[in-house]
C-alpha cells in the first residue's frame, strides 16, 4: 500500500476511535464488509488479520449521535488584520484561534457568504467569495468542519430584508432560478478546487418569508402576503435550484434550511410543512435562537418539541445563538437577567442550561455561537469601537470567556 494511503487510513483509524464509532464499512473490490474496529498488523499491510490494505478501496463509518458544535467566525480575518489580541482565560496568547477552539472541543465553523458585499458600507459585510475561500481553506486545514451560509444578497439577509443582489435585479423569475443554480454551483466548485469543500450548506439565511425579494424596500415577492401561492411557488423553486447545485458539486454535504421563527411555532411548522409539500430537498432544520429577542429557553424547547412531533425526518441545528456578558444587546426585547445576569457567570450559566436542554432532544445535533470572535483588544481599525457584547472574548482584555469552554459539553 502506498505510504500516503496508509497515512490516510491511520488518520481515519484515529478519528474513528476518538468518536467511538459503532459501524465500520470496508469496501474491497466491489464488496462491502462490516467491522466493529480496525486492527492493522504486519507493518500496516494487513487489516483485521484477513485483508491486505493494498486491496481496500475505502473505509467509511457511521457514528451515532455525533454532535456538531462551534461558532460563526466570519469576521476572523478582519480581526486578525486589525491586530486583535486573543488570549485564553488565563491570559496566555492565542496564536491561532482556529487551533485554539479546536482544542476546546469545537468541530464546526460557520462562515457567511455575500454575493457582492462591496455594495454595502457595513464594516461586517465583507465576506465575498475570495474572502470566504481564504478563511474556509484555513478552517479545513485545521481539521474542522465547514458550515457555509449563503446569504444570496449583497448585504444582511434576515426575515425583514432579503434583497436581491444588484447584479441580479434585471432577471425575471425563470432567469433567477438559473442564476441561483449557476452562482451556487460556481461558488462550491471554487471552494472544492481550493481544498475547502463545505460539510454543511445553508441555502439562504433566515428565509422564513422567502428570499430574493427585489430592490431594497419592496415586498412584492415576500411570502405570507396577498400573493401567497405565487410567492411560495417562486421561493421553493429557487430553493430547489440552489439545492440541486449543492447535490451536484458537494454530494456529501448536508443542506440546511434556516428559519428564525423560534418564538412562533405555528409559523415555523407551517413553513416546514410547505417545504415538505413542495418536495424541497434538504437534510437539516436550522434555527436561530437569541433569548434577548426570542424569549426564554422554554420558547426554544417548545419549538423543538413541535418540530419533533411533526416528524419531518430531519435533524435540527441551532445555527445561531448568543448571550451578553456585560450589557444588553441593542434592540433587546426580552429581559432574561433575573435568570442570567449580564455577566461572565450569567453567560456561562445560560450556555450550560442551553446545552442541557438541547441534549434532551435526540434530533438536535448542532449548536453554533454567532460572532464569538468579536474582540476589540488591540484592534487599530473600525473594529476597535461599537463592541458586540455577546461574543466569547472580553473586548477590553482579549481574554476568552467561560462560556467558550462550555460549548464542548454539547458534543
Amino acid at each position: 500500500m502506498k505510504k500516503k494511503a496508509l497515512i490516510l487510513v491511520s488518520m481515519l483509524l484515529a478519528a474513528v476511535m476518538s468518536t467511538q464509532a459503532q459501524n465500520l464499512y470496508i469496501c474491497k473490490q466491489g464488496n462491502v464488509e462490516t467491522a466493529p474496529e480496525l486492527t492493522f498488523t504486519n507493518g500496516g499491510s494487513t487489516l483485521n488479520n484477513t485483508m491486505q490494505t493494498a486491496d481496500i478501496d475505502s473505509i467509511t463509518t457511521h457514528i451515532p449521535n455525533l454532535h456538531f458544535v462551534g461558532g460563526d467566525l466570519s469576521m476572523l480575518l478582519k480581526y486578525e488584520q486589525q491586530g486583535a489580541k486573543y488570549l485564553d482565560k488565563n491570559g496566555n496568547n492565542i496564536d491561532d484561534l482556529l487551533a485554539f477552539v479546536k482544542q476546546q472541543g469545537w468541530n464546526t465553523i460557520r462562515v457567511r457568504l455575500f454575493v457582492d458585499p462591496s455594495n454595502d458600507s457595513d464594516k461586517a459585510v465583507i465576506q465575498d467569495l475570495d474572502y470566504v475561500i481564504t478563511l474556509s481553506k484555513r478552517i479545513k486545514d485545521a481539521g474542522l468542519l465547514l458550515l457555509l451560509d449563503f446569504h444570496y444578497s449583497d448585504t444582511w439577509a434576515d426575515p425583514s430584508k432579503q434583497w436581491t443582489p444588484a447584479a441580479w435585479l434585471s432577471l425575471d423569475n425563470s432567469q433567477l432560478q438559473t442564476k441561483i443554480y449557476d452562482y451556487t454551483k460556481d461558488c462550491l466548485q471554487q471552494l472544492n478546487a481550493a481544498g475547502a469543500s463545505p460539510d454543511f450548506i445553508q441555502t439562504g439565511n433566515e428565509i422564513s418569508y422567502g428570499m430574493l425579494w427585489g430592490t431594497s424596500g419592496t415586498s412584492a415577492n415576500r411570502c405570507y402576503t396577498s400573493s401567497d401561492a405565487t410567492n411560495w411557488n417562486r421561493f421553493t423553486n429557487l430553493l430547489k435550484q440552489a439545492g440541486k447545485a449543492c447535490r451536484e458539486v458537494c454530494p456529501r454535504a448536508q443542506i440546511i434550511i434556516h428559519s428564525e421563527r423560534t418564538p412562533k411555532p405555528n409559523v415555523l411548522i407551517d413553513f416546514f410543512n410547505r417545504m415538505k409539500n413542495a418536495n424541497v430537498d434538504y437534510d437539516i432544520i436550522g434555527l436561530s435562537y437569541y433569548p434577548y429577542f426570542h424569549g426564554d429557553l422554554n420558547t426554544l424547547k417548545t419549538a423543538i418539541n413541535r418540530l419533533e412531533t411533526a416528524n419531518y425526518g430531519k435533524k435540527i441545528q441551532i445555527v445561531e445563538t448568543g448571550y451578553p456578558s456585560q450589557w444588553e444587546v441593542p434592540g433587546t426585547s426580552f429581559n432574561y437577567t433575573a435568570t442570567y445576569p449580564y455577566s461572565v457567570a450569567g453567560q456561562k450559566q445560560f450556555t450550560q442550561d442551553l446545552i442541557t436542554m438541547l441534549k434532551e432532544h435526540p434530533l438536535v445535533n448542532g449548536l453554533s455561537w454567532w460572532y464569538p470572535e468579536a474582540n476589540a483588544k488591540g484592534c487599530t481599525g473600525d473594529l476597535s469601537s461599537d463592541w458586540y457584547n455577546a461574543g466569547l472574548f472580553n473586548n477590553s482584555t482579549g481574554k476568552a470567556l467561560d462560556a467558550l469552554y462550555e460549548l464542548k459539553n454539547f458534543r
